[in-house]
């Protein structure tokens, strides 16, 4: 999964295109709001490679653990977002306005398994996502 943008729902889109028009953004957003994990890992290698870590760092709202960027733009607490995609897509009151450009993307791959010795069985509805 890649990383997303989101911007409260109706909210004016910046351009976020190109690696330079993403930085534009940023530094035109008055708060900005990232996950922990690898996404964040990456934001922050990012926004130093961009030259503009200092700036911003008044302006970053962490989200605490469990709690998805989204929900921080939706509320209003946080005016562009960063998020795998798979965790903004379904965010009600919100507006994934696209992801990364392609030379600043980091991509995170996701792996399941399900043990074929394993006696348990797993209940049915969670069959669908496999």
């Amino acid at each position: 999964m890649g990383v997303a943008i989101a911007v409260t729902a109706g909210a004016p889109r910046p351009a976020i295109g190109t690696e330079a028009a993403l930085r534009d953004a940023i530094l035109a957003a008055r708060s900005i709001g990232y996950a922990t994990g690898p996404s964040g890992s990456h934001l922050t290698r990012l926004f130093r490679t961009l030259g503009i870590a200092e700036t911003i760092a008044p302006r970053i709202v962490p989200a605490p653990p469990g709690v998805p960027v989204g929900t921080l733009v939706a509320r209003g607490d946080i005016e562009l977002g960063f998020q795998q995609s798979s965790e903004s897509m379904h965010l009600p009151d919100i507006d994934v306005i696209g992801s990364l450009p392609a030379e600043v993307q980091t991509i995170t791959t996701f792996s399941v398994a399900i043990c074929m010795a394993s006696r348990q069985e797993m209940p049915q509805e969670h069959c669908s996502h496999f």
